[in-house]
């Protein structure tokens, strides 16, 4: 029996406008970047198989730090210079790249870099977006808590719904993680559907 979203609510559902949008899982955030996130290897499953679903209509974001703290300002220097080990003059640049298998169906989709939380910020996937007519987001990818977190929030002040694929997220922390899908749940429960992959493959078509 197919999975059908009853909340009266949320009255909508994928369609071959929506596009899914991985946040950030790249091999920066597996066990041997600077910025590990247990759960990232876990969830790459459940998003490969979304990423595989419609390959055409997926978008990959990159999280690109600078190459020194110098080079931002504000807060974000004080940050990097906390996290110095993990700017582009010393890391390896192959941790930018996607996640084996996402690099590889990454190839028949789009693959935008940020330089910070949103994907919506300094990249121009809003403009993508609206060009492409897109009616809706699938949101998969890390942190949940951090960067999934920022991209939402700015995808729902844009009006898109939004579906969080609830395996195929991941934080740091198991706390955060659930706070924030408890977040989504009950406050935001108008503009965001959470839903496991299988639910969502259900309902999106090809």
């Amino acid at each position: 029996m197919a999975f059908e979203l009853k909340s009266e609510e949320f009255p909508w559902q994928p369609t071959r406008s929506t596009f899914h949008l991985c946040v950030d899982a790249q091999r920066l955030f597996l066990q041997d970047g600077p910025w590990p996130t247990p759960w990232l290897e876990a969830v790459l499953p459940a998003i490969a198989r979304v990423a595989e679903h419609a390959p055409e209509r997926n978008i990959f974001s990159r999280f690109v730090p600078p190459e020194r703290p110098e080079d931002v300002g504000g807060t974000w220097r004080a940050y990097y210079r906390r996290w110095r080990q993990a700017t582009l003059g010393l890391i390896d640049p192959a941790l930018l790249e996607l996640a084996s298998p996402l690099d590889l169906i990454a190839r028949a989709g789009t693959v935008i870099d940020k330089p910070v939380y949103s994907a919506f910020v300094g990249t121009g996937l809003a403009g993508f977006l609206a060009e492409h007519r897109a009616d809706g987001l699938i949101v998969t990818g890390a942190e949940t808590d951090v960067c999934v977190l920022a991209t939402v929030l700015d995808a729902v002040d844009l009006g898109y719904p939004i579906y969080i694929v609830t395996d195929a997220i991941c934080g740091s922390t198991d706390s955060s993680h659930d706070a924030v899908l408890t977040l989504y749940r009950t406050r935001f429960f108008q503009q965001i559907q959470t839903l496991t992959a299988d639910q969502l493959l259900a309902l999106w078509p090809r």
